[in-house]
């Protein structure tokens, strides 16, 4: 089963919040957000398979990450309400329409049920390029990766899933590369339609979550409201924290939803 790091216990009739990440990311990479979330509530986050301290598989795409996801709500006990960002979002909308059973509310953040042209392997080069066994801080993978065109943000997103003592990444990269169009892409099989409440959670100056999405967003999830973070891009929730936070709670806390 996925390792997952937990914050908070239960409150009253509130459900565990289960957050999702994206490619390259880690569950630790939501600490901050998930502690002050777990003020009133269960928090869990998960290391997605071939990230982090999860384990490794020889497949990445949507419906076995799906199924994933079910196994570990069957054993913490669901429904849950569950936000997954870009990667992590597109597992978490595969489950809803999978598994809809499993699933209160969904937050999906900043990406759309569709497949996109651009592709990630360009920083799994440069990954490939940090000389490992000469590292003693993360400071100097930040400085190889800099000198392979990734921009500072990144550097420092990247190297969180870096084991420096035994040299090596958290992720499984060669799976990763390998499955790179099915996690740019979409499974276009996937029927059915998830009638629970969601909320398309996006950044204002990303491009991710355009308005000619909007009727296939519907098709599948009829009761989505949309909402964005002004100034915010792909990586809202690492560049705008507290306003992505404010934006959960009032989803999650409320039977209205924000407006669009």
């Amino acid at each position: 089963m996925l390792n997952y790091l937990e914050y908070g216990t239960a409150s009253g009739n509130r459900p565990s919040l289960i957050i999702a990440h994206g490619l390259f990311g880690s569950g630790r990479n939501w600490g901050v957000i998930a502690k002050r979330l777990a003020d009133s509530r269960h928090v869990i986050t998960p290391d997605m398979r071939n990230h982090g301290t999860s384990p490794r598989a020889s497949t990445q795409s949507y419906r076995d990450m799906a199924g994933d996801l079910a196994e570990l709500i069957e054993a913490v006990g669901g429904p849950v309400d569950l936000c997954g960002h870009s990667m992590g979002g597109k597992t978490a909308m595969t489950l809803a329409l999978l598994r809809p059973e499993l699933i209160r509310t969904l937050i999906v953040a900043d990406i759309a049920p569709v497949a996109y042209s651009h592709t990630q392997s360009m920083f799994i080069d440069a990954m490939r390029q940090v000389d490992l066994a000469t590292l003693t801080r993360r400071s100097e993978a930040e400085a190889q990766l800099a000198a392979a065109g990734v921009e500072p943000a990144l550097q420092s997103f990247f190297t969180q899933s870096l084991d420096v003592p035994n040299k090596a990444w958290r992720l499984n990269l060669d799976v990763l590369e390998a499955e790179m169009p099915k996690i740019v892409g979409w499974p276009e099989d996937l029927g059915g339609s998830f009638g629970g409440r969601c909320l398309f959670l996006s950044g204002g100056a990303s491009d991710y979550v355009q308005a000619g999405h909007r009727d296939r967003i519907k098709s599948y999830f009829p009761a989505a409201r949309f909402a964005k973070l002004p100034g915010a891009g792909h990586w809202l929730h690492a560049e705008k924290p507290r306003e992505f936070e404010a934006a959960l709670r009032t989803f999650l806390d409320s039977e209205s939803a924000p407006a669009t």
